[in-house]
């Protein structure tokens, strides 16, 4: 089974209460988000494999360690992933990026793909899929059975906030995942967004509502 993991970080905690805010305007969100994401994936990339190479530094030569094993990609999901991309790249900025468009269904609540763009050794690499919001998982768990027809194996997930039904349900479909996530909120609503959560995310990024 996948683990979950959910960051504590007082900074983090800090600046998801701000974004939580209703007042909290387009700018400082997008912003907030960026920088959410960035301490995000110093953790997740904690345990990225190592390999000890030779270098000269301006006083002699050395043997020094650099990152090794598997490249990284990543998938947002489509358009509220966008708004953690540039905070991923900002600390991994070889990370090749694919995109998934998925929208829920109103009256099913199930997601909808229409559009898959992938880099062409996406089988190759650690992936890591993008999206703010975990509520009832339909989404994490369409992108990653994408993801794995082309033949992926190693698939995390990165969320701002997510829903215990949501968990629940990408690790009953996907139990070979990791999921790490900045807080999980109470429950999803009759209308299935998360409780307290922050609203619509791909609204609240783009200014949008």
């Amino acid at each position: 089974m996948g683990k979950v993991t959910v960051f504590d970080h007082p900074l983090i905690t800090h600046k998801l209460t701000i974004m939580r805010q209703k007042s909290t305007g387009t700018k400082d969100f997008s912003d907030l988000l960026t920088e959410i994401s960035m301490l995000m994936t110093y953790e997740i990339t904690r345990d990225l494999p190592l390999k000890e190479i030779e270098i000269e530094t301006p006083i002699c030569k050395t043997r020094q360690k650099i990152v090794s094993g598997k490249k990284l990609a990543i998938i947002p999901i489509l358009r509220a992933g966008l708004g953690m991309v540039k905070g991923f790249l900002t600390i991994c900025p070889v990370a090749k990026v694919g995109h998934i468009g998925l929208y829920r269904d109103p009256d099913t609540k199930e997601p909808v793909k229409y559009y898959f763009k992938a880099p062409a050794d996406i089988a190759k690499r650690r992936i890591v899929v993008l999206d703010p919001m975990l509520a009832t998982g339909g989404s994490c768990i369409a992108a990653i059975t994408e993801l794995k027809k082309l033949g992926c194996t190693e698939i995390s997930t990165m969320n701002l906030v997510a829903a215990p039904e949501g968990i629940k349900a990408l690790q009953e479909a996907h139990p070979d995942v990791n999921i790490y996530v900045a807080a999980v909120d109470e429950c999803l609503n009759e209308n299935a967004y998360i409780v307290p959560g922050l609203g619509d995310a791909g609204d609240r990024i783009f200014g949008t509502k």
